[in-house]
C-alpha cells in the first residue's frame, strides 16, 4: 500500500518517519482558507478531510491534517509578517490557549476524521522575549505564531495533552486511526 501525506510540513514528515511509516510526500489541492476565525471543531476537521480527498484516488492511503491554535475561542493562523508574529505571541503570553490538530485519512472506501485537543500555558513575557523569537525562527509557516519544539525553555508554563499535538500531528491518533482503518479493510 502506497502512502501519501498530503502536507508539505517538516514537522508532519519527521513524526511519520518517527512512526516507522514509508510515504510519499504531495502538496494537497485545496483551498484551506477559513471563513472567519471562530473555532469549530467542524472547520478543522473539514479542512483536513478536505486535504485528504483532494489527493484520493482510491488506491492510496491518504494522511492530511490541520492545525490551529485557539485563545479566546479564535483560532490564530499563521503570522504575515513581524509585527502579525508579535500581536500573535502577545495574545498567548501570560495565558493558557488550546492548540487542535484534525487528521484524516481516506483509503478507497474508509474515511475517517479525528481531532486532539492540547492546552499550553504560557509564562508572562517581555516584548524583547517575543521579538527576539521572532528574529531567530521566523514562525511564519506556523499556526499561533510559534513552533512548540523550537520555543526557549522559559516560555512554555505547562503542557496538558499530547505534545506531538502541538507540533503538527498527534501519533497516537494517528496510530489508532490506521488500526480502525486495518480492521475494516
Amino acid at each position: 500500500m502506497n502512502i501519501v501525506l498530503a502536507s508539505n510540513s517538516p514537522r508532519r514528515k519527521s513524526i511519520l518517519t518517527e512512526m516507522g511509516l514509508i510515504f510519499q510526500v504531495k502538496s494537497p489541492n485545496c483551498d484551506e482558507k477559513l471563513d472567519d476565525d471562530k473555532f469549530t471543531y467542524e472547520k478543522i476537521e473539514n479542512i483536513a478531510l478536505t486535504k485528504a480527498q483532494s489527493l484520493n484516488n482510491n488506491e492510496d492511503l491518504i494522511i492530511a491534517a490541520d492545525t490551529v491554535v485557539v485563545v479566546d475561542n479564535k483560532i490564530l493562523g499563521k503570522p504575515k509578517n513581524d509585527q502579525d508574529a508579535l500581536e500573535m505571541l502577545k495574545r498567548l503570553q501570560g495565558k493558557t490557549h488550546f492548540v487542535v490538530t484534525s487528521v484524516a485519512v481516506v483509503y478507497k472506501s474508509f474515511v475517517e476524521v479525528q481531532s486532539d485537543t492540547t492546552y499550553v500555558a504560557f509564562n508572562p513575557l517581555s516584548d524583547e522575549q517575543l521579538l527576539d523569537y521572532i528574529k531567530n525562527f521566523k514562525p511564519f509557516d506556523k499556526a499561533g505564531a510559534y513552533g512548540i519544539q523550537e520555543l526557549p525553555e522559559n516560555f512554555v508554563k505547562a503542557i496538558d495533552g499530547n505534545f506531538d499535538n502541538v507540533v503538527g500531528l498527534p501519533s497516537s491518533v494517528l496510530a489508532k486511526m490506521l488500526m480502525n482503518m486495518q480492521k475494516k479493510s
